[in-house]
């Protein structure tokens, strides 16, 4: 039987993008777009553009810069939302508008207050304006997996009959189990007469932990499109895993008979990126791309790995663009060296951000005695999408002991000129960022602080990780030193940059930055 190509669509930049605590700028979105292409996904929903001037400038800009993928915009059932889904995929060289509407009892009775003729006739009404302006449609019936079945197999009917290509049957709640999933899907394609003329495709989310299995079930069932997230991400407990996904498939591949056209050795690099933008860090037992997904304690698994990695692996890391290579370069190693690893890692960067990186190698490699590939992936990773930096770290000083008060200076670039500070704290991390927040000249929220190394050895490269809290929206910030301080302090600041690219200075604050 020859294998089926499933559809990969990524949605990343929508449901993840509602991630608690996530807020990507415009740039950031355009950057993980890119990505997404490279990793050849099938489509990227690029937002909810009636949401916020902020969606529908980003979804404008990926359907006008990125290549290859179907560039989909979320639009509810209603003219105006479709109309300004439109207007942000047209440049696209691919569009597509999804638009949606709940079919559960639940949701009509508590959310829509509407009646099930009259959800019908808007999922109906919607789907032929969108097909009027788009050659490409898809409709999801909000809340699926609760709805009931016979009324589900009326509204895809109608939906397909007004020109859907694609109809969407989400586990909006994460309620389903994969034998029950199955068996819906199964009992839509026997019961709507037209399904031969749709692409069926499933949402999974993860409240239940079984988002990726529910996925893998429908497959089997007859779905030829799945909709996932780089690294799960996505509202409450998050989306299926796009990896997860994509490296069942692939390794499952006789089981399944189904594959993908993803760019597998693509994976690992893209969900740094999308870890490091959102400030949301991959836990390291994630399978895939978690940081013990290929590590092996046990002696005796370590030795059938050293004797044949089959033994204990059933992918290789080398599939998901995780090199086994150790040590790489050194601080005697030149820019040619240094390009040829980047190229070896499967980075293709222009001429100006390769030099940039150069310097910042030898810095590191000035401060280390070996760097490590993943010294040279963070370091790409760290990269950041343009956005308006009002204030630069240039100097930190910290005394600190176990009998003495933890005491810090910095010293902070701006527009205005230099700004100066030193404060008092309970340990060097806290003087530091009460430092920085009286050197920026208004409060900042701290809302959560995480610290870890990069690479082993007592000169490891240190990540930093900091989230910061205006007005009930959260801010990520990153940094990377061999000194856990600097990298400290640099996250705090590249969090507060973020901030006031978005909210802007307190309007009763004299910002120093301004």
């Amino acid at each position: 039987m020859e294998a089926r190509q499933i559809q990969i669509f990524d949605t990343t930049l929508r449901d993840g993008e509602q991630t608690p605590g996530v807020s990507l700028q415009t740039e950031e979105k355009v950057e993980i777009a890119l990505a997404l292409a490279k990793l050849k996904v099938d489509v990227i929903e690029a937002g909810f553009p009636i949401a916020s001037p902020g969606d529908f400038d980003a979804v404008s800009q990926i359907a006008a810069r990125v290549k290859g993928p179907l560039i989909a915009g979320l639009a509810r059932a209603n003219q105006k939302d479709i109309e300004t889904a439109y207007q942000a995929v047209k440049k696209s060289d691919r569009p597509r508008i999804h638009t949606f509407i709940a079919t559960s009892d639940i949701h009509l009775e508590h959310k829509l207050k509407m009646s099930r003729n009259e959800v019908l006739e808007r999922a109906e009404q919607a789907v032929r304006y969108a097909k009027s302006l788009v050659p490409d449609v898809e409709f999801s019936a909000e809340d699926a997996s609760r709805s009931d079945w016979d009324y589900l197999c009326q509204v895809y009917t109608r939906a397909i009959a007004a020109g859907a290509n694609v109809i969407n049957i989400p586990d909006t709640v994460g309620y389903s189990t994969p034998v029950e999933f199955a068996a819906l899907i199964t009992y839509i394609r026997e019961h709507v007469p037209n399904i031969e003329q749709a692409v069926v495709s499933v949402h999974c989310h993860d409240d239940l932990g079984m988002a990726v299995a529910n996925s893998l079930a429908a497959i089997a069932a007859g779905a030829g499109q799945v909709e996932c997230t780089i690294n799960g991400l996505g509202e409450r407990a998050g989306n299926a895993s796009l990896e997860e996904l994509v490296m069942a498939l692939n390794t499952r591949r006789e089981y399944y008979r189904a594959g993908t056209n993803i760019a597998t050795r693509q994976i690992y690099r893209t969900s740094r990126l999308v870890s490091t933008l959102t400030g949301i860090v991959v836990p390291p037992n994630k399978a895939i791309v978690g940081d013990n997904a290929f590590a092996h304690e046990s002696g005796i698994h370590q030795h059938g790995v050293l004797n044949n990695s089959l033994t204990y692996e059933i992918m290789r890391p080398e599939a998901v663009g995780i090199s086994r290579n150790a040590i790489v370069l050194g601080k005697h190693s030149g820019r040619h060296a240094f390009e040829e690893r980047l190229k070896h890692l499967g980075y293709e960067l222009d001429a100006d951000t390769i030099n940039n990186l150069f310097v910042k190698f030898k810095e590191l490699a000035d401060r280390k005695k070996m760097v490590f590939d993943k010294d040279i992936e963070a370091m790409v990773a760290e990269k950041a999408a343009v956005r308006p930096e009002w204030y630069n770290l240039v100097y930190h000083h910290v005394v600190s002991g176990n009998q003495t008060l933890a005491t810090a200076s910095v010293q902070l670039k701006t527009s205005a000129g230099v700004s100066e500070a030193a404060c008092f704290g309970d340990g060097p991390v806290d003087a530091t960022f009460k430092a920085i927040e009286q050197a920026v000249g208004f409060p900042i929220g701290l809302h959560d602080y995480q610290l870890k190394a990069v690479t082993a050895g007592e000169d490891a490269l240190g990540e930093a990780t900091v989230w910061i809290e205006r007005d009930g929206r959260k801010f990520s910030g990153r940094g990377l030193s061999t000194d856990v301080i600097e990298a400290s302090a640099k996250a705090y600041v590249n969090a507060i940059n973020k901030m006031l690219a978005v909210c802007g200075f307190p309007v009763d604050q004299q910002a120093t930055g301004r």
